[in-house]
């Protein structure tokens, strides 16, 4: 019998958010159509490391497993993206984990992707239909609209394309790719753009439209295929128009 084959993962490990980050490598029996999380899953069963070591449990976010929660983002071998979806047959070896840089280190593979969802609450991204009333049918929207627009709900929060933006970075109050994106989606709703204006006036400053850099990677690294370039030069246009009425008045 030939020698069974294995898979190496070298994995970036950080005890605490205060922690210095160290290395540490995991060598796992092979098995057909693994992925980066049952590999995870192998070595939070028996945490030895290659050289025979002992250690703790990785520690990384999962849910669905089916890439629609988001949850499971890393960066692997270089390129930020789902780990659920991550196949061992397509990476190179030995493959190396590290945590989205974007956001504060939990712990290891963990981190807190808090910023994100506070930008999306500065833009209001969602519909505002608050009461325990009968509000009736809302309006309907047209079947084309409603087709682009679907493409952009398909957003799931993970993170991604802010970890592939240079413009977000700790230095940066640039709220990123995808909660501009759902600006866009919320304001093409018949009932969501009550709140246009306003949510146009909070991306026409700090941190928003005029952070982008359009350097195009994240409509590269998202893993849904959202347009979101399409939906920033669509924003531009929408904030300009703003602009125009905000300094010489508007009849409505």
């Amino acid at each position: 019998m030939g020698e069974q084959k294995t898979v190496t993962l070298q994995i970036e490990r950080q005890d605490d958010p205060n922690s210095p980050s160290y290395v540490e490598e995991f060598t796992l029996p092979y098995r057909p159509n693994m992925n980066i999380i049952s590999a995870l899953m192998e070595i939070r069963r028996n945490p030895v490391t290659t050289k025979g070591e002992k250690t703790a449990p990785v520690a990384w976010d999962m849910n669905c497993l089916e890439e629609v929660c988001g949850a499971c983002s890393m960066v692997i071998n270089g390129k930020p993206r789902q780990s659920c979806t991550a196949l061992i047959d397509q990476l190179e070896q030995p493959i190396r984990l590290e945590p989205m840089r974007t956001f504060p280190v939990v712990r290891d593979l963990q981190v807190d992707r808090s910023r994100m969802f506070d930008s999306l609450k500065k833009v209001k991204a969602w519909i505002p239909i608050d009461g325990t009333y009968d509000l009736g049918p809302g309006p309907r929207m047209p079947e084309k609209k409603r087709q682009w627009a679907y493409e952009l709900s398909k957003c799931m929060t993970c993170g991604v394309c802010l970890e592939a933006c240079p413009n977000v970075n700790s230095k940066s109050d640039f709220i990123g790719p995808a909660p501009l994106s759902q600006v866009r989606l919320f304001n093409s709703h018949p009932t969501g753009e009550m709140n246009k204006e306003e949510r146009l006036q909070e991306i026409m400053g700090d941190g928003g439209l005029a952070n982008c850099g359009n350097s195009q990677n994240c409509v590269q690294s998202c893993p849904k295929g959202i347009p979101l370039t399409t939906s920033i030069a669509a924003l531009n246009r929408e904030a300009t128009f703003q602009a125009f009425k905000d300094f010489f008045g508007s009849d409505h």
